[in-house]
C-alpha cells in the first residue's frame, strides 16, 4: 500500500509514521508513506500557496494550482491513477468500515487542508471527502494521521494477530468489551470468574455478550444498524432482561464490572 499525505507541513508526520506500528509496517515492507510538501509545487518565486477570496471575506484560501501540480507529481511517480482522499470537515464522517475500504486501496493520497480553506476547484481531486468528527481543526494534517493510523491497522500483516483489528470497538458495529489481565485482584476488584476457567467457547460468548451489552449502555444507537446474528439477538434480549431486573433492584454492582 502506497500512501502519499500532501501537505504544508510535512514535518507535523515524521512522530507519527516513525512510531509503533506504523513504523513497523513501514520496515516490513507492508506499506510506503511519503509526505509532499504542497508549497513545492507554487508556481511562483515567493511560493505562494494561499490567497484571499473572491468576493471578500475573512481568511485566506488555499490555491488550487499546487495542489493539482502535487496530485499530477503523485500520478507520474506511480504510472497511476491514485485513490484521493480530502479531508475536510463536509466530508463522510470516518467509521471502522471506511477505514477498511481505504486500507484496500493500493495506492492512497490524503489531501490536508488548511487556513481557511480550499478553493472549491479542488474537490474535484478528489475520490471521496472524509470528516474525523462535527468540529474544525487549524488544518487537515491531524485528520490525516487519523485516517492513515485507523486505515492501516486494516492492512493484512499489519497487526502481529490478524483477528485485532476485527475485534476493535466498531469493527463489527459493537463497541468492544471489557478486558483484563493480570493480577486475578487489584484492590478488591477481580477478574469474573468465567475468564479464569479455560473454557474457551464459553469465554468467546461472555465477551460477545458483555460486547453487546456496553453497546447497549452507551451507544444503543449503534444496535439499530448492527450486522447482528441470531445468537447476538438472543444475547440482547438476555442483556435486556438483565437490565431490567437490575434497575427495578436498583443494584449497579453489574453495571459497575462492565463500564
Amino acid at each position: 500500500m502506497n500512501v502519499y499525505i500532501l501537505t504544508l507541513f510535512p514535518g507535523m508526520f515524521s512522530p507519527v509514521v516513525n512510531t509503533s506500528i506504523i513504523k513497523r509496517a513501514q520496515e516490513q515492507g507492508l506499506v510506503r508513506i511519503k509526505t509532499v510538501d504542497v508549497r513545492g509545487f507554487a508556481q511562483d518565486a515567493h511560493k505562494t500557496v494561499d490567497d484571499y477570496l473572491y468576493g471578500g471575506g475573512p481568511g485566506m484560501v488555499l490555491k488550487p494550482e499546487p495542489v493539482f501540480e502535487a496530485v499530477d507529481w503523485v500520478k507520474q511517480e506511480l504510472g497511476r491513477q491514485p485513490f484521493v482522499v480530502l479531508l475536510t470537515p463536509q466530508g463522510q464522517t470516518l467509521t471502522a468500515g471506511l477505514a477498511r475500504e481505504l486500507a484496500h486501496k493500493p495506492d492512497l493520497v490524503l489531501i490536508s487542508g488548511h487556513y481557511e480553506g480550499f478553493d472549491e476547484r479542488i474537490r474535484c481531486l478528489a475520490d471521496i471527502e472524509v470528516s474525523i468528527g462535527d468540529y474544525v481543526l487549524t488544518g487537515g494534517e491531524l485528520a490525516a494521521m487519523v485516517v492513515l493510523d485507523a486505515s492501516i491497522r486494516f492492512v493484512p500483516g499489519v497487526l502481529g494477530d490478524s483477528d485485532s483489528a476485527l475485534q476493535d470497538s466498531f469493527s463489527d458495529g459493537l463497541l468492544e468489551g471489557p478486558q483484563y489481565t493480570r493480577p486475578a485482584e487489584y484492590r478488591g476488584l477481580k477478574v469474573p470468574d468465567i475468564l479464569l476457567t479455560g473454557r474457551h467457547e464459553d469465554i468467546t460468548r461472555w465477551r460477545r455478550k458483555e460486547a453487546i451489552r456496553r453497546t447497549l449502555r452507551r451507544r444503543p444507537e449503534l444496535l439499530k444498524v448492527a450486522d447482528l446474528t441470531f445468537e447476538d439477538r438472543c444475547l440482547l434480549e438476555q442483556v435486556i432482561n438483565e437490565e431490567k431486573a437490575n434497575e427495578a433492584r436498583g443494584d449497579n454492582r453489574g453495571r459497575n464490572q462492565t463500564n
